[in-house]
């Protein structure tokens, strides 16, 4: 059964987070705030280097978009935040207002002293609350190619044919891109900015330097969205570039919506102030290629993307590059109600730069790594590897100084992120780094850290690093770099690109919603760094999806952002199941959505099903049935007979690493065998659709509902696409242990944490707090920390209550939660006296009833004694 839960507490609990803990300082430039020198009332100035969190605060009332007039609204909202101020002001909270949200999400930003913490969720007026997360570029790259590859893309999505044979091309279409700005000085992007120009809209939110895990780099906004890091120009080429590279839709005008800095990094709060702004310069079409893994659809930005969608924008959004995490890794905006989660699907053609090493001059292509500089295209040195064919940590510590002077370093992959293994070897002197695949196939790595990566990096196949290897026992090896192209037909095109990340949102909600080219694209970037790049990833699928959006809406502009993603779910193609491409079966709806999109399709289709796609939640309570209606604006009834195509599921026990079988296919009735629509008229059609017994509990079904013309009409079959999890979800643990044995008690000693299975004792000082360590296996409904007297079980309160949690980010990982001595008990703060107390951990599984014990998973924590100094 859904039973939702939206309440929040913190007491004096240290989240320790990737992307929850904020930079201490002042009030960031570009904010809603009070005049310079002037804080809002109930603000505060925090010193330096004082530990602070940001949070979204939620505000009960709805936002602008989704009730009443906006005046009305915005004095309700007006009266929210000074009802927020003034509670604060009188419990005494530390705080600093980083954003005001009012018009797609009601709330603030904030940045508040960690100790202050406990108070948002419990001052009146407040839904929620909700950590403010790093947000990254779903995006790895490819190396630079020597032909456009888009225009392969093109024609597997048909956009091709919408420009050539429908004269569509995107021509008064606004498309907002919400990224790392654009370089509007690129030829194919119209080379100026502002009215009469290709890119007329825009802002910067963040400036060059801002980085969002450095304090010292606040975000410095100004009106020039023009870009330095790349990524939101490859996006906006894809598009709509119009030059040597033709993008998907070539005509429409653009918004640049700069979130990132050069250096990559932005925040979540900072992206849904620009879906307002997006909203505010009247885009049609706003694409987001960013995303966090693991969120669930009220997540701020996801909730905010689906409130743009209300007010008639269609939101298109990556749905991530985390595929080797399994099931369940769909992020936010992506996975939000009403937006078009972007899946990737491998391009036709793979034409990759090239190194020699000689003897013998093998030529061997490569993938420039994401935040490395190009590699040259001449230039020889010699080749000196820091590991073997077996080594588990190649690289993940540091090398001897001078060790790799002058050298090119041969690294394998794993143990540690890419970022270390360059910085590593660029410390010992090398020149540069190749990183060979420690699994079968290419590999598209990632520099981008704290460590400034110049030199060049890249990412070749697991065979070419064996060889290379050889090269090496035989003796020196010269590697030189090249001008050279290797090209090869893609042996994995139009599958699901390895990378793609897998649904089903936790709540159950089907993700992704479609797939387009992202494996291997080649468009625009900025002219300094060479005009013209490869990039694979998410991120490029979604610029795809929203480039035929807007060639639909060119085409059909009475569609609602609704119905566009109906009828591109309708006429999308399913990509053929990676575990067997000649078997005839689809791949797993939760992998590719309704599958590949074919704009022509979506174009001249004259029928349209609703819904266009079918969350059927557990199967716990027995068949699910549905009413599909079919639309036909035609002038000919047309005849469906109806089938059932079912696709590969997911079994297995490890969600980690998820099996793909074409077994366990779901049973299918229609209410009919066919059915038959009048012209300018409307049927309705019932579907049952049972899961299969022969399925393991746990497990992801899912298919397509086919809806085939009689004669041959024009357009061809139409789709329905399910998915569904067989059995109870509610019997899906979340605090199942981890690899290190979470949850465990912890006590920092010197630069770790070291498990106490005994219990220890804590002064609270210097970072002396009880460390509560936490692996989520599967996203939480709730989470909580409760604090009891250890000899006589009385309760002192709670110091922790998160809702919707996100799985931890792989099957080892653990998040710590610190407690600092206070809970909230009967609306109250307590300072808990020093004592022995038990840490109870309590865990709500994914839609879940708090009511029902059996939901709930628990842990007890060893004696833990507070003894203050």
């Amino acid at each position: 059964m859904r039973h939702r839960v939206r309440w929040f507490c913190l007491a004096s609990l240290y989240i320790a987070v990737p992307g929850c803990s904020g930079e201490p300082g002042d009030k960031e430039a570009g904010q809603d705030a009070a005049p310079a020198g002037v804080p809002a009332p109930g603000e505060a100035t925090f010193a330096p280097d004082e530990p602070t969190e940001l949070w979204f605060v939620e505000f009960e009332r709805a936002p602008a978009v989704s009730g009443g007039g906006r005046a009305r609204v915005k004095g309700l909202s007006e009266e929210d935040r000074e009802r927020f101020r003034r509670t604060a002001e009188e419990r005494g909270l530390r705080y600093k207002q980083r954003f005001s949200f009012e018009r797609l999400w009601n709330g603030l930003s904030v940045r508040v002293a960690r100790e202050g913490a406990e108070v948002l969720a419990d001052m009146p007026g407040v839904k929620a609350v909700y950590p403010v997360v790093q947000v990254d570029l779903d995006v790895v790259r490819a190396a630079p190619t020597v032909e456009p590859d888009l225009a392969v893309a093109g024609e597997m999505s048909g956009a091709d044919v919408v420009r050539r044979d429908l004269g569509v091309s995107g021509d008064d279409i606004r498309v907002g891109v919400i990224d790392s700005g654009v370089d509007y000085h690129h030829p194919d992007l119209g080379g100026c900015f502002g009215p009469g120009c290709r890119v007329a809209f825009g802002h910067d939110f963040v400036g060059d330097d801002f980085a969002s895990g450095d304090a010292n780099r606040q975000p410095a906004p100004d009106d020039d969205p023009d870009d330095c890091l790349g990524h939101g120009t490859h996006v906006a080429g894809i598009i709509g570039a119009n030059g040597i590279v033709q993008g998907v839709a070539p005509d429409v005008t653009f918004g640049a919506y700069r979130v990132f800095g050069c250096r990559g990094g932005s925040r979540a709060d900072i992206i849904l102030k620009a879906m307002e702004r997006a909203a505010d310069d009247g885009m049609d079409v706003v694409n987001i290629s960013i995303g966090t893994p693991f969120q669930w659809p009220d997540y701020p930005t996801a909730a905010a993307a689906s409130a743009l969608v209300a007010r008639g924008v269609v939101v298109v959004a990556s749905i991530g590059n985390s595929g080797e995490k399994g099931l369940w890794a769909a992020g936010a905006p992506g996975v939000g109600e009403a937006v078009i989660g972007a899946a990737s699907i491998d391009s036709a053609r793979v034409t990759r730069l090239s190194f020699t090493a000689a003897p013998g001059d093998v030529a061997i292509g490569y993938t420039r790594a994401v935040g490395s500089p190009p590699a040259p295209l001449s230039g020889s040195a010699p080749l000196a590897r820091t590991g073997t064919l077996t080594s588990a940590r190649d690289g993940c510590a540091q090398l001897p100084a001078g060790s790799l002077a002058g050298k090119i370093a041969l690294v394998r992959r794993g143990g540690c992120p890419f970022p270390e293994k360059a910085a590593h070897a660029q410390a010992a002197g090398a020149v540069g780094v190749v990183i060979y695949n420690d699994r079968a196939g290419a590999m598209n790595p990632s520099v981008v850290g704290r460590d400034r990566i110049t030199i060049p990096v890249v990412g070749i196949a697991q065979a070419d690093g064996e060889l290379l290897n050889a090269r090496l026992d035989a003796g020196p090896v010269a590697h030189t770099w090249t001008d050279r192209a290797v090209a090869a037909q893609n042996g994995t095109a139009g599958q699901i690109s390895g990378f793609s990340s897998y649904g089903l949102s936790a709540a159950l909600s089907f993700k992704p919603d479609l797939a387009a080219p992202g494996g291997s694209i080649y468009s625009t970037i900025p002219v300094e760094q060479g005009a013209y790049d490869s990039l694979s990833g998410t991120s490029m699928a979604a610029p795809h999806v929203a480039g035929a959006v807007a060639l639909l809406l060119g085409a059909r502009p009475e569609l609602s952002p609704e119905r566009v993603r109906d009828v591109l779910q309708n006429s999308a193609i399913p990509a053929p199941w990676s575990g067997d491409p000649g078997a005839g079966v689809p791949e797993s709806a939760h992998r590719q959505g309704a599958g590949m999109i074919r704009v022509d399709r979506s174009i001249r289709a004259t029928t349209l099903i609703s819904p266009g796609k079918l969350a059927l939640g557990e199967s716990e309570g027995g068949p699910v049935a549905r009413t599909l209606t079919i639309e036909n604006v035609g002038a000919h009834d047309v005849t469906y007979d109806l089938s059932h195509a079912p696709a590969a599921c997911a079994t297995g026990d490890d969600h980690w690493a998820p099996t793909s079988g074409a077994t366990g296919a779901a049973r299918v009735d229609f209410s009919a065998p066919s059915v038959t629509v009048p012209s300018l008229g409307s049927a309705t059609v019932s579907v049952t659709i049972r899961a299969n017994d022969a399925l393991a509990d746990g497990g992801l079904f899912g298919g397509y509902l086919v809806f085939t013309p009689r004669g041959g009409a024009a357009g061809g079959a139409l789709r329905v696409p399910y998915a569904g999890f067989k059995g109870d979800y509610q019997r899906v643990p979340v605090l199942k242990p981890s690899g290190h044995g979470a949850p465990w008690l912890g006590k920092v000693n010197g630069t770790r944490v070291t498990p106490q299975p005994g219990g220890a004792t804590y002064t609270l000082a210097s970072g002396d707090v009880p460390l509560v360590m936490v692996h989520l296996d599967h996203g939480a409904e709730r989470l909580t920390l409760d604090v009891v007297e250890a000899a006589t079980g009385k309760p002192w309160g709670r110091a922790l209550s998160l809702s919707h949690v996100g799985q931890s980010s792989s099957a080892t990982a653990v998040t710590r939660y610190a407690w600092k001595g206070t809970t909230r008990l009967d609306g109250r703060s307590v300072v808990v006296p020093d004592g022995d107390y038990l840490i109870k951990l309590r865990a709500l599984r994914a839609l879940g009833d708090p009511g029902n014990e059996a939901h709930w998973d628990t842990w007890t924590s060893p004696v833990v004694t507070l003894d203050r100094p």
